[in-house]
């Protein structure tokens, strides 16, 4: 009798280890789920809708990456400002959308290994770019950047004297120069290769002045172990080519980071 109550004993303890075990796990739970919910904005061409379908490198990653665990993908468009709580309160499973690892997405998140890198630039009138040949230009000026972006955060520490724009997305930072209700904005280089230029939606604009040099990672919730599995997607990705070919599809092929 009291070895059989041993036995019960222990395999009553084994299920609630696996039971803490798969609380514990964000795999578990996605699977569970049948669906990994990424947190987006419109950011082409990292994530961007076409034909009323989310696609652009992140997004198609995401995709693959989903399928890779058997699972579905929903992209959910959110408050960047707001990207750690949406992900804490599980609205999210993840942030996957040309993400800064800044300190505070390191402190506060799980991350994925860097897999682009990336520079603050500054979008202006093509017709005004000889009068910046350096950060001092923006001085006096009234600036558009997202809200809570790696942009405001190199804003804020050039320490200039000018006027903050604060807008819900790089999207929209664009639109505010174009319209002129800000003079420039400062976003994401990738953004800014798509979107301005000749033969792009904002001819008349242009960038300048890198401000900086960062990485691209993919954010989970600490401690989750989808990181570490996304981390070997990316090798498998990189070693099989398929990495390279979706960073060609998408014009930022010369910006990945090997994947080992």
């Amino acid at each position: 009798m009291k070895k059989l109550l041993a036995l019960l004993l222990c395999v009553v303890m084994l299920c609630s280890l696996t039971a803490v075990l798969a609380d514990d796990s964000d795999l578990a739970y996605v699977q569970e789920k049948g669906v990994l919910v990424v947190g987006i904005t419109d950011f082409e061409p990292m994530d961007y809708k076409k034909d009323g379908e989310w696609i652009g490198f992140d997004a198609d990653l995401a995709k693959a990456f989903a399928a890779s665990i058997g699972v579905d993908v929903e992209f959910i468009e959110i408050d960047w400002n707001s990207k750690i709580l949406e992900l804490n309160n599980k609205n999210i499973d993840c942030v996957w959308n040309g993400m800064t690892l800044t300190d505070e997405v390191l402190e506060a998140m799980e991350p994925s290994n860097g897999y682009v890198i990336n520079a603050q630039v500054v979008v202006i009138p093509a017709d005004k770019a000889d009068a910046f040949q350096s950060a001092d230009a923006l001085a006096g000026l009234i600036v558009a950047v997202e809200a809570g972006s790696a942009g405001q955060a190199t804003l804020e520490e050039l320490g200039l004297d000018l006027t903050v724009n604060e807008v819900q997305d790089q999207a929209t930072a664009i639109m505010e120069v174009a319209a002129g209700t800000s003079d420039a904005a400062v976003i994401d280089r990738q953004m800014a290769v798509a979107m301005t230029g000749e033969g792009t939606s904002y001819a008349n604009l242009t960038f300048v002045l890198p401000l900086n040099e960062e990485v691209y990672g993919v954010g989970f919730r600490k401690g989750s172990d989808l990181a570490a599995l996304l981390n070997d997607f990316f090798a498998a990705s990189w070693a099989d080519g398929s990495m390279q070919a979706l960073g060609e599809t998408y014009g930022i092929a010369e910006t990945l980071i090997p994947q080992e």
